[in-house]
């Protein structure tokens, strides 16, 4: 009986991959590259002298027309030289300007706040934002701006991290499942989440939402501007699976830091509809289920278990190859082990309790 329930479980997961992978898959329409919008890049950077260098470096090499980009950096008071740093790059780049984050009022405190600053001063028709340890590729901003058909209000992608080690490489895959989930589930039209650091909207959906002013704060803010957009019913959201538009980020250093970006996700994915605790709690059995495997001598469980991970290897396989880092997947049995312990340990962290941390402030 417990063989047939485990199996049960995992064609419920085996299905729903499936259906992720579908919509990743989606293709779209593009611009041709003499219509492409004008777009500002926003990064709110705080505290990040160790990091903001190598995010600048790769946005100085965009090749977009300069007449038509703006990059802007948002120094998030930074207690740090992350301010010297970002004078000292853009002092001979005409298309950067550094921000000074208007003071916090209400609910518009941190990153919120520093983001919604610089898009009031956003000139672009088009904003793209990433966080200031991610490295974008010379191509981003055309690749991601050539997707923008006049319908299209929003436009996110992947990330993954650096992987130079088991620890970082489970990281970087985990990042890549999670949004082959986001970006799946997006381009289906059913969108459960996306990130920031790999995140675009048109500027005019943006203020018709009413900016982040007007919507509820959340540790997430990428994800509740998300679904402000969607609920509009006036444009589409797409997720393409393009490796020029890849953003690469600095894994997190050690568990610390590791349990608190987890729990901040969390608590923010509380917002979630509906479905998006369906796919999570899928997610969670199917974990579980592997974690009893150990109780259980028949050898049954252990096909089952083998089947699992043959699930994952399958689907998370094409969305390597397709955005360039197969090279990743050598990690791919330490995910596994993190994957599974982490999703069945973080429901009774979150509801433990929900103050999060996060770049040495409170919420």
């Amino acid at each position: 009986m417990p063989e047939i329930i485990f199996l049960a479980i995992l064609c419920g997961y085996f299905l729903q991959s499936i259906l992720f992978v579908i919509g990743a898959k989606k293709k779209f329409p593009r611009l041709n590259e003499n219509k492409l919008p004008t777009a500002t890049v926003i990064v709110a950077a705080r505290d990040e002298e160790k990091n903001i260098l190598r995010c600048l470096d790769s946005l100085g090499k965009l090749e977009y027309p300069n007449s038509r980009l703006e990059v802007l950096i948002v120094d998030d008071r930074s207690t740090d030289k992350t301010g010297e740093i970002i004078d000292k790059f853009i002092s001979n780049r005409n298309n950067f300007r550094k921000i000074i984050p208007d003071e916090p009022k209400g609910d518009m405190v941190g990153k919120v706040n520093a983001l919604a600053t610089a898009i009031r001063e956003a000139r672009g028709e088009i904003i793209l934002t990433t966080d200031a340890d991610c490295e974008v590729k010379p191509a981003w901003v055309k690749t991601i701006t050539s997707y923008y058909q006049t319908d299209v209000g929003m436009v996110d992608s992947y990330t993954t991290q650096v992987a130079n080690n088991s620890f970082g490489g489970m990281q970087a895959i985990d990042f890549v499942y999670l949004l082959l989930v986001g970006g799946g589930t997006i381009n289906l039209g059913i969108p459960i989440s996306c990130i920031g650091n790999n995140m675009s909207f048109r500027k005019k959906a943006y203020e018709k939402v009413g900016g982040y002013e007007a919507l509820p704060f959340s540790v997430t803010e990428d994800f509740t501007l998300l679904k402000a957009i969607y609920n509009l019913k006036k444009y589409k959201i797409l997720f393409p699976l393009n490796k020029d538009a890849l953003v690469t980020s600095i894994p997190c250093p050690d568990l610390k830091s590791l349990y608190h970006q987890k729990k901040r996700w969390s608590v923010g994915g509380l917002g979630v509809p509906v479905r998006g605790f369906f796919i999570m709690f899928w997610g969670y059995l199917t974990g579980l289920a592997i974690i009893l495997t150990p109780l259980f001598f028949s050898p049954v469980w252990l096909y089952l278990t083998f089947f699992k991970i043959t699930i994952d290897l399958f689907v998370l396989y094409p969305i390597h190859k397709r955005l360039g880092i197969i090279k990743n997947l050598k990690y791919f049995l330490v995910y596994q082990i993190y994957y599974i312990l982490y999703v069945f340990t973080l429901p009774f962290i979150v509801f433990a309790s929900r103050k999060v941390v996060w770049k040495g402030r409170e919420y």
